[in-house]
């Protein structure tokens, strides 16, 4: 059996270790993503916060490992290496697109026991839990994957157009669009933490109204953040998102009522 250290280092990477950081933000990457999305955020963030950033298994160093199939699945493995790092330091949740999913999820295991509740959670480039769209893009072809995966913009050209190393990441793409598309959150389901939705304009996967719908998915605070752009607005606009998350934090512990966002 691993030990916890192990583990820990298994699922999380910090790229910038801060020890003394007030608050942990545990960042969530999309479906077919890796830990490295997050490298650029990581560098904005304040001495306050340290990020947590998740690797997936069955991906870059952790490719031997089987894939997760299911996002409840996914939440609990994160939750079972995060939850003394949660009693010991508060944290917050940052999930982008599938990782919103992962994330909400996350949130609700954490919120079981006062100690280990979320400062707050940020729902990326995701439509509310509530609503599920029907694409079966796992079920296309190798081809119709990497069609899609053009359209997003979210995979490095380079590794699309490599046919080896796109056979390396093809099972793991497969197997998070999967888990993403036949995801259903838990009927009536919501967090007492502040959620803060943030988006792009001109996403075609999410609207705007669509990004809104997470305010019914908590009893607290509620935030909507729209960004010029696409799906991966948050590659084009690291500082705003960095400077959303911050006022966020900073703000939480004094928090009130619900806004409207």
């Amino acid at each position: 059996m691993a030990s916890p250290a192990t583990e820990e280092s298994r699922w999380f990477r910090r790229f910038r270790p801060r020890p003394e950081a007030e608050i942990s933000l545990v960042c969530l990457p999309h479906a077919g993503g890796t830990a490295g999305f997050y490298f650029p955020l990581t560098e904005l963030l304040p001495p306050t916060v340290e990020a947590l950033v998740v690797q997936y298994p069955g991906r870059q160093d952790r490719l031997r490992e089987p894939c997760v199939e299911s996002i409840p699945e996914m939440a609990r493995a994160v939750f079972d290496v995060l939850k003394p790092l949660a009693a010991r330091r508060p944290v917050a949740l940052f999930g982008h697109s599938m990782g919103a999913s992962v994330g909400f999820e996350l949130a609700l295991l954490l919120e079981r026991e006062p100690a280990t509740a979320p400062r707050a959670f940020f729902a990326s480039a995701r439509s509310a839990s509530s609503v599920r769209r029907h694409r079966d893009i796992h079920r296309l072809d190798d081809a119709g994957i990497v069609a899609e995966l053009h359209l997003l913009s979210g995979t490095d050209a380079r590794i699309l157009d490599e046919r080896e190393l796109l056979q390396l990441v093809l099972p793991s793409i497969r197997s998070d669009y999967k888990a993403f598309e036949t995801y259903t959150a838990q009927p009536g389901a919501a967090l007492r933490c502040d959620i803060v939705a943030l988006t792009g304009e001109a996403d075609d996967h999410v609207p705007v109204e669509e990004a809104a719908g997470w305010r019914e998915r908590t009893t607290g605070g509620f935030d909507l953040r729209v960004f010029p752009g696409g799906h991966f607005y948050i590659a084009d606009h690291g500082p705003a998102v960095a400077a959303a998350i911050t006022d966020t934090l900073c703000a939480a512990p004094a928090r009130g009522g619900r806004t409207n966002g």
